[in-house]
């Protein structure tokens, strides 16, 4: 499902209970306002597609939620307004929303704003709290739930993320 400026989300496999079109309308709001609307294309898929693509690109052989791959620089990158792209597990979506007591839905979403902070360059591991402090002004705008962050962060000593 594309917007208009060519943002698109795509699904390998429909999450019971998410709809489609809702989450394209948001990813449109997430284009013209945390992406200043620079386009960026984001895949819903499994656990075994996720942890593939950690495994190659992070070196990381684990499953996980959401992964940014921002736009290559420089002639390689289809144009300028592209900001790359985002891959989703629906699953870990899912089990996560039940966790937190929201809907796969509202999960996705945290998950894909997420992911564009990312694609925007921010970076929460190194950035000094740049990204927990916009993450947290988009959700309260986007009027989504709890986001990752904030999450990892509230954790208790010894609880071990994901």
């Amino acid at each position: 499902m594309s917007s208009p400026e060519g943002s698109s989300i795509t699904f390998r496999r429909v999450p019971a209970g998410v709809r489609p079109r809702a989450l394209a309308r948001f990813l449109r709001k997430l284009e013209t306002g945390v992406a200043r609307g620079r386009e960026f294309h984001v895949v819903v898929t499994g656990d075994a597609e996720l942890r593939r693509l950690n495994r190659e690109f992070r070196g990381k052989d684990a499953v996980t939620d959401v992964l940014s791959f921002p736009a290559a620089p420089g002639p390689a990158r289809a144009s300028a307004a592209e900001l790359g792209d985002i891959a989703i597990s629906g699953v870990r979506a899912r089990e996560q929303a039940r966790e937190y007591g929201h809907t796969t839905e509202q999960e996705i979403r945290v998950l894909m704003l997420h992911g564009v902070l990312h694609l925007m360059g921010m970076d929460h591991e190194i950035d000094g709290g740049r990204m927990a402090r916009a993450e947290r002004r988009w959700r309260r705008e986007l009027k989504l739930p709890g986001g990752l962050i904030e999450r990892v962060s509230e954790r208790p000593k010894g609880v071990r993320a994901r």
